[in-house]
């Protein structure tokens, strides 16, 4: 029953609201976040010709949708306009629709967080220091651009010892203060970003110091100096030194410690390295899934780097072994996966009972004690603070009893917790984990630790079960050798996700137990409770293997510094080595190292390099994405137009890539060209002749079958094509064509994939 008088109380007070919310705005109620608004490339003339000239532009449209010259100079964060044009902003929702439906916007997207993602490495892929040394007049001239957690300038790695004068291309700058004092002739640029409304943690530098150690360690390893006798406290010793050791290195800060890496942020150091003058971009980070190009932060980066003729290197990503899960897609970029060396870090357990077991763990301490009591993590259950004998096999944190545990070593059960350290918060002196992640990569703990898998567990338990006073010890980690190169469990794989008929990733290099240069302030688990502290740090990830092929790609740059992103790409992929399909790990094939793992000395002199320019990747935007005039022209910077071009299905199979995919419907047969045109870069007068692996059941004819060749340069066309009948879901089946004129063999993977139904 209601109360008489409160429907006419209520429906004015409704009015009054509603009147209210019209007046200021549905919008302001709503959460606001960071935003991106790109809005392309900066065209020849007009307002883009500036970043201080485009500022009022941006302001305009913020205007247009906060009502107020004060609330648009308050949501403008971050502009862009040395490079392309946009800008990051607080906005509500509503905001962010309003300006995605105006003229000159691309793509409006959420500034999403991203994740960063040595010594024998490169000697593996058979580059030794002698090759490096050859070149080391021309390498001085290259740059190479490192998007990440900023940089240790004190490190040996970046002395400018031996260097002449910073290149006169270099444009760029220092962002010094005192806790940055610095650059040099080889450290020639730092800057640091911070598009995040809070403040930076207190652990951070507010500059391009590199907190954390990705930055310095990937940087190293792209383009570090010769250092002697490099190891983490014993382990992996050797002289370490970067891919392209005489190049110039600048770094950019847009990583912060515990807070990832802001998109935002990312577009402003891309629109500065474009326009400092690098010659290579490195970029060992991305998402956890994949965004459409032009709402994707290292795509719109990758894509003005390359129309400025700068190659950009991404990581594959750390979401393995599910398919598809490579996230950085774009085909102007080079995709690298991780692969394995020959370095394996063994961590042998002993028993009592004399059963010796061999884990993977990067383990830096000496147990001084003969043998050391053993207990099973469910038996030491911290009963009295509430766990369970199921918490304690797992070792979650705080569920261990400190007086069963103190001075033992202890078996857990890996799940989500790091086991190490709720090990050591109980006393303990060591860890035992059972884990079947990653088994094929060590990592670094907080006590002794060895990681063994479910089948070598076995004997365990029992052994603690059949004797009163079960023992046991953990030895310092062995630097042992094992069969490479594998793909390890870690590394993401293909197809990819956003252009169905263009593989992902393009290539594989080292990525597994690389030792490199590291942060000296910083613990190498970067825990408070680990005490351990070092120059150098050995880690693993698609992040360790991009700045190798960045390198690379750095060094075949010094010899051809007139080479597109496109042809040192392609030089990079088809000299690359075939890995084993039948090692474990490998099975995923072209999913999981692309081309094959780079080969550096090949890739100088390839003989045939596949060439794509801006118009090339337009072409494929035009045919295979929903792009209309307005918008590409946007994107280009210049008069493109999508209704000169027909749309044809699959239209990425025409571009001139150095691989060939087709991606297919299961039970159905298929039929697919891959039109494609190769430059001579290597004998003036040759002839290469066709030699075809076909996929298993798949026809596959080129034509025609022989190339001759009359100068550098020129370039010759053929044509291959693909023919199947119907095949079982989710197939992949592998092949190759490759062409030969005695000298040089330039190949491109066949891959032929069908989803599950």
């Amino acid at each position: 029953m209601a109360v008489p008088g409160t429907n006419h109380f209520l429906c004015s007070a409704f009015l009054f609201v509603m009147m209210f919310l019209c007046a200021s705005g549905f919008e302001d109620l709503e959460d606001k976040k960071l935003y991106v608004v790109y809005m392309g490339s900066t065209p020849s003339k007009g307002y883009g010709d500036s970043l201080k000239a485009a500022v009022p532009v941006y302001l305009g449209m913020l205007k247009s949708v906060h009502g107020s010259d004060e609330e648009a100079q308050n949501s403008l964060m971050v502009s862009y306009g040395k490079s392309f044009r946009g800008f990051a902003a607080m906005l509500s929702p509503s905001h962010a629709q309003k300006l995605s439906d105006m003229h000159g916007v691309v793509s409006v997207f959420e500034s999403k967080k991203l994740q960063p993602l040595t010594t024998r490495s490169w000697d593996f892929i058979g580059f030794p220091a002698s090759a490096q040394t050859n070149h080391l007049d021309y390498q001085s001239d290259i740059i190479i651009g490192v998007l990440d957690s900023g940089i240790w300038p004190e490190s040996e790695s970046f002395t400018d010892k031996g260097l002449g004068p910073v290149p006169p291309k270099w444009k760029g700058g220092c962002s010094t203060n005192s806790n940055f004092p610095a650059c040099n002739r080889k450290l020639i640029g730092a800057k640091y970003y911070r598009s995040f409304t809070t403040v930076p943690p207190k652990e951070d530098h507010l500059s391009p110091r590199d907190r954390i150690g990705h930055g310095t360690h990937t940087s190293s390893t792209a383009a570090g100096n010769f250092i002697k006798n490099a190891s983490l406290y014993g382990l992996a010793p050797g002289d370490s030194r970067g891919g392209v050791p005489g190049a110039r290195v600048a770094a950019y800060k847009i990583c912060w410690a515990g807070e990832g890496c802001g998109d935002a942020d990312i577009l402003s150091a891309f629109d500065d390295a474009i326009h400092d003058g690098v010659d290579i971009i490195s970029v060992s980070l991305g998402s956890t899934i994949a965004y459409p190009y032009f709402q994707d932060a290292n795509a719109i980066g990758a894509f003005h780097a390359m129309k400025s003729g700068i190659l950009v290197s991404t990581s594959a990503g750390n979401s393995g072994p599910i398919i598809p899960s490579v996230t950085n897609n774009s085909p102007w970029s080079l995709t690298v996966a991780a692969s394995s060396i020959e370095r394996q870090m063994n961590t042998q357990i002993l028993l009592g009972n004399n059963i010796s077991i061999t884990g993977i763990a990067v383990n830096t301490y000496t147990m001084e004690k003969q043998w050391y009591p053993l207990v099973y993590g469910e038996d030491v259950a911290n009963v009295s603070g509430g766990y369970t004998p199921e918490n304690s096999r797992a070792c979650l944190s705080g569920s261990l009893d400190h007086e069963k545990v103190e001075g033992k070593i202890v078996l857990c059960n890996r799940t989500t917790d790091p086991p190490d350290l709720s090990v050591l918060h109980a006393g303990g002196a060591g860890t035992i984990i059972i884990s079947e992640n990653n088994p094929d990569v060590g990592s670094l703990f907080l006590t002794p630790a060895s990681v063994i898998t479910n089948e070598q567990a076995k004997p365990v338990l029992p052994y603690i079960r059949s004797t009163r006073s079960p023992v046991a010890k953990i030895q310092k980690t062995a630097d042992a050798k094992a069969t490479a190169p594998i793909v390890p469990a870690f590394s993401s794989r293909g197809y990819n996700s956003i252009t169905l008929d263009i593989l992902k990733p393009d290539i594989t290099a080292p990525g597994v137990d690389i030792l490199a240069s590291f942060v000296p302030n910083t613990s190498l688990t970067d825990q408070s409770e680990d005490k351990r502290f070092s120059n150098f740090n050995i880690i693993s990830g698609t992040s360790m293997s991009c700045p190798h092929a960045s390198g690379a790609a750095g060094f075949v740059k010094s010899y051809h510094q007139d080479w597109s992103p496109a042809a040192i790409k392609s030089a990079l992929m088809t000299t690359a080595s075939v890995l084993d399909p039948k090692l474990p790990g490998n099975e995923d094939a072209e999913f999981g190292y692309g081309a094959g793992q780079i080969n550096p000395l090949k890739a100088i002199d390839p003989g045939l390099v596949y060439d794509v320019g801006v118009k090339d990747y337009i072409n494929m935007l035009c045919k295979d994405e929903t792009y209309n005039d307005t918008t590409l022209r946007s994107v280009t910077g210049d008069n493109s137009n999508c209704n000169n071009i027909a749309k044809v299905k699959n239209g990425a199979r025409e571009l001139n890539y150095p691989s060939i995919m087709i991606y297919t419907d299961p039970i159905k047969s298929f039929q697919a060209k891959f039109p494609r045109t190769v430059t001579n870069v290597g004998v003036a007068k040759s002839t290469y002749k066709a030699i075809i692996t076909p996929p298993s059941g798949i026809k596959v004819t080129v034509e025609p079958s022989q190339l001759s060749f009359s100068s550098i340069n020129q370039k010759l066309s053929y044509t291959v094509t693909v023919e199947g009948g119907s095949l079982d879901d989710n197939t992949l089946l592998s092949g190759a064509l490759t062409w030969s004129n005695g000298k040089y063999t330039v190949r491109s993977p066949i891959t032929v994939f069908t989803p599950s139904t």
